[in-house]
């Protein structure tokens, strides 16, 4: 059961906002408002959207609901076709084709549960009479791990992957037609097809038997086999989609005003920290139903405002949870002028203010000098207590636009247990608390009605980088990139990559002896260096291929 203290009532603002004065009892537009939250959390916060993953069935729903209240507020749309929404293609990565098989004696192995081929395998059709004990040039060989796994084990610098395809390259060589993999040793191998690997597709195709097909399938290892082996590869992608409302006041600037509405559906692309084993959906009520009912109703107020000298467009980012693909792609495909952008404010989890600290953190405060008057207003001193965070990056929407050279503001009202979990529901909101975060959030638009447009300083960027890592490189990678390799979407100053000379947009192919296909390779590269270590790191810039010395 949630229990709630009673919310202490904000005092007047200094800059006194028309209709938005903190009174002790509740005005009745505070009480609408309050209504309207709750309603908006309820709906995108309810299992039958599945935890709106982005591309899901749940994104659509939660993407035409969104669409509506901004009719119903008097936006214009501003998507695509003079629609609400604009699409998005999320890359899955490669898929393996439904048409693959691999066969021993005429007996199908089944796919995923007993095998797999790996993600660098090549494509194609092999068939032989091999047997486990024998490699004979011109049929499909038979390779255990144990004695990799074994001598690597006490290794700091051994790296599995390559040793395997160092490994698939000799037996290529010596006339093997596929490789079959299999581990008899009681170190694990844990190998897994990795859809984002874009590196060099081995010459022949390669396969992983488990322990427990083996000894069903392949417990006679001199016995001549009957193998049949396809593998095939298909390029798979699903549709996101923004949504994007405008409200026109023929001015010359406009503010932009977003959240995100996606979130982790079942917890299918492994950013949920639930540990238990029973399938659930995680509704992401703060996570960040929140911050979308939040924008819908300043939308309300704004449209209701005499707030005229910007015009304001309002965004629902989808793909936010798999690193800020909506936004990315909306600044790279803006239905506006980005140049006519003034600010832009993010709201990003402002659904549990504690009723005790008030703690609310206000980012990219740093983003411009005009951020101190604006937020001036009061509340900030004697309700919240605000911690200001200079820096225009992290790990939220408002990023993309600082990279655009945007001033933003980013709000947050604090971790939680429930973070990424399925508990993350809409009874364990503090409605009232993010009534006084809009209240406030409205007032700074109000302040800024009258200041022309903002100017704009860049500020230190935050690192986003797993804690686990000794050190970093100092690259923001761009999670939208389906290359091999991992490009850098934005460098940080001072870091080993700006010493190094790489700049956003290179593409980096490999740190040390560790090739970094993709961003899972990249981490695991990365695990392997410590602070002060040296090396080189290889990278791409256009169609040159470049290589320099970075220390960590």
């Amino acid at each position: 059961m949630i229990i709630r203290t009673k919310i202490v009532p904000l005092i007047l603002f200094i800059s006194a906002v028309p209709a938005l004065s903190f009174a002790q009892s509740p005005k009745k537009a505070d009480k609408s408002t309050l209504a309207s939250l709750e309603t908006h959390i309820q709906y995108l916060a309810d299992d039958k959207l599945e935890g709106r993953r982005a591309g899901s069935p749940g994104e659509k729903m939660a993407g035409d609901y969104i669409s509506i209240e901004f009719a119903k507020a008097g936006l214009q749309p501003k998507g695509d076709k003079n629609g609400w929404l604009q699409a998005f293609e999320i890359d899955e990565g490669r898929q393996i084709s439904t048409d693959s098989y691999f066969s021993v004696n005429d007996r199908m192995i089944q796919p995923g549960k007993e095998y797999f081929p790996l993600s660098f395998s090549a494509s194609g059709s092999v068939a032989g009479s091999p047997a486990i004990a024998l490699q004979e040039s011109g049929v499909p060989w038979f390779v255990d791990l144990k004695e990799m796994l074994e001598t690597g084990q006490n290794n700091p610098h051994f790296d599995f992957d390559e040793t395997i395809r160092a490994r698939i390259k000799e037996c290529s060589k010596k006339g093997a037609t596929a490789v079959i993999l299999y581990n008899t040793s009681r170190i694990a191998e844990n190998l897994a097809f990795d859809p984002h690997d874009k590196s060099e597709p081995a010459a022949i195709p390669v396969l992983f038997i488990t322990k427990e097909a083996k000894k069903k399938w392949l417990r006679d290892e001199s016995a001549s086999l009957d193998i049949k082996i396809r593998v095939g590869f298909t390029e798979k992608t699903r549709t996101a989609r923004n949504v994007v409302g405008y409200l026109d006041n023929g001015a010359k600037t406009t503010a932009i005003i977003g959240a995100h509405y996606d979130h982790l559906g079942f917890g299918e692309d492994s950013n949920s920290l639930y540990r238990g084993t029973e399938r659930q959906i995680h509704n992401g009520a703060d996570d960040n139903a929140s911050g979308v009912a939040g924008i819908i109703e300043l939308a309300k107020l704004l449209k209701q405002s005499r707030l005229r000298n910007n015009n304001y467009l309002f965004i629902a980012f989808s793909g936010e949870e798999l690193g800020l693909l909506g936004s990315k792609y909306f600044v790279e495909h803006p239905p506006i002028d980005l140049k006519t952008a003034n600010y832009m404010i993010n709201l990003d989890m402002v659904g549990r203010l504690n009723d005790s600290s008030h703690s609310l953190t206000i980012g990219g405060y740093g983003t411009s000098p005009g951020w101190g008057e604006a937020c001036n207003t009061g509340a900030e001193r004697k309700y919240f207590t605000v911690k200001y965070d200079s820096s225009g990056t992290g790990p939220s929407d408002h990023t993309s636009f600082y990279r655009k050279d945007i001033p933003v503001l980013f709000f947050f009202t604090g971790i939680h247990s429930d973070y990424h979990k399925p508990t993350d529901d809409y009874d364990k909101i503090n409605y009232p608390g993010e009534l006084q975060v809009l209240k406030y959030i409205y007032s700074i638009v109000w302040n800024l009605n009258n200041k022309g447009r903002l100017s704009f300083t860049k500020t230190r960027e935050v690192q986003m980088g797993s804690s686990r890592f000794s050190v970093t490189l100092g690259i923001m990678p761009d999670y939208s990139f389906s290359g091999n390799g991992v490009r850098a979407d934005g460098v940080s100053d001072g870091r080993p990559a700006q010493r190094a000379g790489i700049m956003a947009g290179d593409v980096i192919l490999q740190l040390g002896d560790y090739p970094v296909p993709s961003l899972e390779k990249y981490m695991q590269a990365l695990s392997k260096f410590k602070k002060g270590d040296t090396t080189i790191v290889k990278y791409r810039r256009g169609n040159d291929t470049l290589s320099a010395s970075v220390q960590f």
